[in-house]
């Protein structure tokens, strides 16, 4: 019997794989094209309304719809500090023709920032996802491929070089890219100070309700970070604006309405990259030589390590002939000198601070530490006295806390606000974190909704 050859069936094996792998390609490469496509479709069909639709109008989504007819939809902010990253996964609801309202929030953060991974990328990726995962345990699956994710990096990220700032946001996209979320191609940023500020006005003025009212009264917002500080108001001064330098004023449109804000950040002005220029050191850069950094802030008998932004420096405090907070309160004012823009207005707006405001004044007793309260800034000149003085005979276990509630004290004078300004101090409004991840979600999806109909 004559054996048939079978070289045929292996030219044709040859050539089949190849050509099998193309086609799969292909399919999965349409696959993704339709599965962001309809992410994209299905957000909007959560979040707006027919084309020409508004905030204050309601969507037609059989998806996003609850059983009392509110429409319901999600975002995700990852807030990437300078000392820690956080995700907050946020449920809204709206009612027929009215703003969304926040109806659940879920918040975990991880420690250190991404600015730690500077020279380690790839590590950075575990903590990501990590929080990722709380996000898809909270979103229902059928929300997941609606729902934007956004992170934004502030003042740890800012004070980087350049290149490394960008490798670390690079691996946090491909992270984001591999997520079943709407993950747009502005999805991860380094965030602008002034927007941070403005952000936090979004979010302090959504849960007082402020913004349901058009004219209605605002507040202003404070906030101390680790790397920087904001101050954000609504003027109603018209002299004010026209005295407000160059940068300190920014347009807001939202819930279609336009606001002008005094908004500015101040970079290196936050509570850990001024303890380090109170002590004389250089931001990102050890001590010359090894030297100690040497304090009037400090307890004179104090001598210990501390770091920042990954470098320890070895600090001291020194011999005082005058008293610690005299010495301290002189050393402070030479590094706010001529950095703070001062504006009258400060005086007769309401302001809710937080952030470093709310752990120091926790942290002496001046608020509740779980609830917060009022205070009027002298009590933090009162506090730093105190403190101070009790520092310069029994060193504590907060060896910073004269130094930092001298320059809370003093940051605050330099803003504007008299010793008798009262200023309200809370985490927490209705159970909702007052930071700016909340304002920066609305400002994301808002922005979405008017890419989509430029019209409206």
């Amino acid at each position: 019997m004559r054996k048939i050859s079978n070289h045929g069936s292996l030219r044709v094996a040859k050539v089949a794989y190849p050509l099998g792998l193309c086609v799969g390609l292909f399919i999965y490469v349409a696959y993704i094209k339709w599965h962001r496509a309809t992410a994209t479709q299905a957000f909007f069909s959560i979040t707006r309304a027919a084309p020409g639709a508004r905030w204050g109008q309601q969507a037609h989504s059989p998806l996003g719809t609850a059983a009392d007819g509110h429409e319901v939809f999600y975002g995700i902010m990852f807030d990437a500090g300078s000392t820690g990253t956080r995700v907050h996964v946020f449920q809204f609801a709206r009612p027929p023709r009215e703003t969304p309202t926040l109806t659940h929030e879920t918040f975990k953060a991880l420690k250190p920032g991404l600015s730690a991974y500077a020279d380690d990328v790839e590590k950075s990726a575990q903590g990501i996802q990590e929080l990722l995962d709380v996000a898809k345990q909270d979103i229902p699956f059928d929300f997941w491929k609606a729902t934007p994710l956004v992170l934004k990096a502030t003042a740890g990220l800012r004070l980087l070089p350049g290149e490394k700032a960008q490798k670390l946001l690079q691996k946090v996209k491909e992270v984001f890219k591999a997520s079943p979320f709407l993950v747009g191609d502005d999805c991860v940023s380094i965030m602008n100070g002034t927007d941070e500020g403005v952000s936090a006005w979004i979010t302090i003025n959504f849960l007082t309700g402020s913004l349901k009212t058009p004219g209605g009264s605002s507040v202003g917002m404070l906030d101390l970070g680790g790397g920087s500080t904001q101050i954000a108001f609504l003027p109603r001064v018209e002299g004010t604006l026209q005295a407000s330098p160059p940068g300190y004023l920014t347009a807001l449109r939202m819930f279609n309405r336009t606001y002008k804000l005094y908004s500015y950040s101040y970079l290196g002005l936050g509570l850990m990259s001024a303890r380090l220029a109170i002590l004389g050191g250089v931001e990102g850069q050890p001590a010359k030589d090894g030297k100690e950094l040497v304090s009037p802030c400090l307890s004179p008998s104090f001598k210990g390590e501390w770091e920042h932004a990954e470098v320890t420096y070895r600090v001291s405090g020194q011999k005082a002939a005058a008293s610690l907070h005299e010495l301290c309160a002189a050393r402070v004012s030479e590094v706010l000198q001529n950095r703070v823009h001062r504006t009258e207005e400060v005086k007769h707006v309401d302001f809710y601070a937080f952030s470093y405001y709310y752990d120091l004044a926790a942290g002496v007793g001046l608020i509740d530490a779980e609830k917060g309260g009022s205070l009027v800034v002298g009590d933090f000149e009162i506090a730093a006295k105190y403190v101070c003085r009790t520092l310069e005979t029994q060193p504590q276990s907060s060896p910073f806390a004269c130094m930092d509630l001298t320059y809370v004290s003093l940051l605050l004078q330099e803003f504007g606000f008299p010793r008798s300004k009262v200023l309200k101090l809370t985490r927490k409004i209705d159970n909702v974190e007052t930071s700016w991840a909340l304002g920066a979600i609305f400002h994301y999806i808002d922005s979405l909704n008017r890419q989509k109909s430029p019209a409206s």
